[in-house]
């Protein structure tokens, strides 16, 4: 890089015919951009040039661009390359093994410097390394790449999770429904999944003679609940939100710990309505998108709204109106916003939100689609006002996106620390010698009552050695049993992320504890602060 650097060699593009492209891709015997080409759709194929074109040392490639106009612009100390490994042409398995050069290139060296410290940072909080060392989740490779085991501490984040979901969707007036996850190959074909997204799905099942598919998505499923009785303009709008899991074919060389997976649950909603109703009822997605991501931390957003593409269904003026509301929800809600021209979905409009980490990075996660397509292809109708049938506006809506790569986010983002309200365990109870466990026993019972997740170490181990543990499993309170807190029917507490808190009465600190997690709130400095027992003979 850095004598490709110093040379100053031009950049040159240059347009030519897919038949001469064609051409020179047979004549250097380059198999793999031949595939390139053909999967490039737009006219005229540009390429670049890096040294004069026909010159001795000039390479050239396939390339959209643009680039700077020659290689002594880049600068030399902001660029780095990183690793070389192997991977599948394409993510294919299948397909040849090449080897692939890792590099990153910044405008400026304190640009590099930073990404190489977030990069750090990232590799600590990785959730595939800290799901393994919680005890959270796996992938058994015994029983299929991109298949999640959710183990009982995982489990219980993950219900967690699903629990405040179903709630807030009540309380925002939606219905909670469940779907098969199979059906006859013919609702796919109805729904236009068979014809557009059939390399997504797996193969189908033969049953009795009929084909059957592993569903993909859970939107035709609601179509069909939809359609099952007359509906009427005063049913409308309809909120129907279902914990889906559905299933998909990845490639294995694209698989990524929970981030990409081939089953996985969505957090799916869809609502038909009114056309008059439709931006009332995306400003109610956007307050529930922002009342279930702030309750995990996440309150910075990126936002996009993406308008109608080149081949679309549905007329002008429907698309028209589904944007405006889109829009106008935007500017109600007071959001900062880009448009990206032409970049909606072929059946309808759409919102996209990126929530920011801990540590900068932004990740996909909310979006909210218009759909034009499936009311009509499951020709759904209401009775309007006037008497005749018409069609309603559908919206998809996601907040998570799915179960599994949320829950990855957020062990990323909180590396693995998680929030009182959430974490597998939210109290441990170290008895500083074994006369004391029957009393941590009593204690448990006063938690586990109050609902609070609460374990009692076994004692086998030094107070120091216990503390030191449970702070490894990132465990946010450690009550600390000795004489003093039995014969005052309390335990002294200690907060990972507060410090020592003091002595606190069993019953108090129940409901102080009980009181926090309704809150999402850590547990306050608040209680009898005392010295260490004489008992507690190891530092803490």
């Amino acid at each position: 890089m850095d004598k490709i650097i110093k040379q100053n060699l031009p950049i040159v593009r240059e347009e030519v015919s897919r038949e001469e492209a064609k051409r020179r891709i047979l004549q250097i015997n380059e198999p793999f951009k031949l595939e390139i080409l053909d999967s490039i759709k737009t006219e005229p194929i540009t390429l670049y040039h890096i040294g004069e074109p026909g010159s001795e040392n000039s390479w050239w490639d396939l390339c959209a661009g643009p680039h700077v106009e020659s290689t002594g612009e880049l600068p030399k100390k902001a660029i780095q390359l990183q690793s070389i490994a192997g991977a599948y042409w394409r993510g294919d398995e299948k397909r040849e093994m090449l080897s692939r050069i890792y590099a990153t290139a910044w405008n400026t060296v304190d640009e590099l410097k930073a990404y190489k410290k977030m990069m750090e940072e990232a590799k600590k909080r990785d959730h595939r390394l800290l799901g393994k060392q919680q005890n959270l989740f796996s992938i058994q490779e015994d029983a299929g790449g991109g298949l999640v085991f959710w183990h009982p501490k995982g489990s219980v984040v993950r219900n967690e999770i699903e629990n405040f979901w179903k709630q807030t969707h009540k309380e925002n007036g939606y219905d909670l429904v469940y779907t098969p996850h199979v059906a006859n190959l013919e609702l796919w074909k109805t729904s236009g999944h068979y014809d557009f997204y059939k390399e997504g799905m797996f193969d189908q099942m033969d049953v009795e003679g009929d084909m059957f598919q592993i569903k993909p998505m859970n939107c035709p499923f609601h179509c069909l609940m939809y359609k099952d009785g007359i509906k009427s303009y005063r049913d409308l709008p309809i909120r129907w939100g279902e914990l889906g899991t559905v299933y998909r074919y990845e490639k294995s060389g694209t698989l990524h710990g929970l981030m990409r997976v081939r089953g996985f649950t969505q957090d799916d909603a869809h609502i038909f309505c009114l056309p008059s109703q439709l931006e009332d009822e995306i400003v109610g997605v956007l307050d529930l998108t922002e009342t279930i991501l702030s309750k995990f931390g996440f309150d910075n957003y990126e936002v996009m709204l993406s308008t109608q593409p080149e081949k679309s269904v549905g007329g002008v003026e429907i698309w028209e109106k589904s944007t405006n509301a889109l829009e106008g929800a935007l500017k109600r809600k007071g959001w900062d916003y880009e448009i990206d021209e032409g970049g909606g979905a072929f059946y309808g409009p759409k919102i996209d939100l990126k929530i920011k980490d801990a540590i900068g990075r932004t990740w996909q996660c909310s979006t909210i689609q218009c759909d034009f397509n499936l009311p009509e292809r499951f020709e759904l109708q209401y009775k309007s006002d006037e008497g005749d049938m018409k069609q309603p506006i559908m919206v998809h809506r996601a907040i998570f996106g799915s179960i599994e790569r949320f829950f990855g986010i957020l062990v990323e983002n909180c590396a693995g620390e998680f929030p009182l309200w959430l974490a597998p365990v939210q109290i441990r109870l170290l008895p500083v010698a074994d006369e004391f466990n029957d009393y941590c026993y009593e204690l448990k019972k006063i938690f586990d009552n109050a609902g609070i997740r609460c374990e009692v170490d076994p004692g086998r181990e030094r107070l120091g050695k216990m503390v030191r543990t449970a702070e490894k499993e990132k465990i946010p309170l450690l009550g600390v049993v000795g004489g003093d807190e039995q014969a005052k029917n309390g335990v002294t507490i200690r907060s990972r992320k507060l410090g020592d808190l003091g002595l606190f009465g069993a019953e108090e600190l129940a409901e102080l504890v009980k009181r926090a997690i309704g809150d999402a709130v850590e547990m306050e400095a608040v209680g009898e602060k005392k010295e260490k027992n004489p008992d507690q003979n190891a530092e803490i």
